[in-house]
């Protein structure tokens, strides 16, 4: 798995260069390595890969691809290192919207400065329920603001909708993703390579049901479904 997980990786990085996006989507998705940030042993409290783990995601709106994801802390290093990786895979100016993390702001201006159009889609939540309770009911989103930063950004096409239900996706398809379960990995490599293995299943071998095409297909990257067989050839 480690093999291959680096072999979908650098594909991947080759691949996703140059790419015509009109909108892009970003949001971060929370998993944890060894053990919760609240059972981590002292001695390795504060060390990358021990407790809470991001994984950055960015989402092509119209094509459905995933060009890049980073898997780090949820702070502003990490927020600059995915929006530079970002911006250097895109051949245009692109719509932009994010969630409201303030991470993003200096790291997409740092990126892209004024060539890019830039929104923030901040959502509001009704208070959680409080004791036991909380763990299976979060607050429920009762509405959302859509906060101009840069440029002169679409309003309507200022949605997190896309890069969200892919959220879902990695929950639903990467057992390590799920909550309350002890399929957790227990070192953040494994991980790092589960998400490469994933986003090569999800870009060019999963047909994406609206498109009737995988998302790499859609975007001109593949001309053709790839079967598992040619996902493990990437091993050769």
């Amino acid at each position: 798995m480690a093999d291959l997980g680096r072999a979908c990786a650098a594909y991947q990085d080759r691949a996703f260069r140059d790419l015509a996006c009109k909108g892009i989507q970003c949001d971060e998705i929370w998993s944890f390595c060894y053990a919760k940030e609240r059972n981590v042993p002292e001695e390795l409290k504060g060390q990358f890969g021990f407790g809470d783990v991001w994984t950055w995601t960015a989402l092509c709106a119209d094509t459905k691809l995933v060009p890049c994801w980073l898997i780090g802390g949820r702070n502003a290093e990490y927020a600059s290192k995915f929006m530079t990786d970002l911006a250097g895979r895109l051949a245009n100016r692109v719509q932009l919207t994010t969630d409201g993390h303030r991470a993003y702001l200096e790291a997409v201006w740092n990126a892209f400065g004024n060539d890019i159009d830039y929104s923030m889609l901040e959502k509001i939540y009704s208070n959680p329920p409080t004791g036991a309770q909380t763990r299976y009911n979060p607050g429920v989103c009762c509405g959302a603001k859509k906060k101009k930063i840069t440029g002169n950004p679409e309003r309507k096409q200022v949605s997190t909708s896309y890069v969200e239900r892919q959220n879902l996706t990695m929950r639903m398809s990467m057992r390590r993703f799920t909550r309350l379960s002890n399929g957790f990995s227990k070192k953040v490599e494994n991980l790092e390579h589960a998400v490469a293995i994933h986003f090569m299943n999800y870009n060019f071998a999963r047909i994406y049901k609206t498109l009737i095409v995988t998302p790499a297909m859609e975007a001109g990257i593949a001309n053709h479904v790839w079967e598992l067989e040619e996902i493990v050839g990437l091993l050769d």
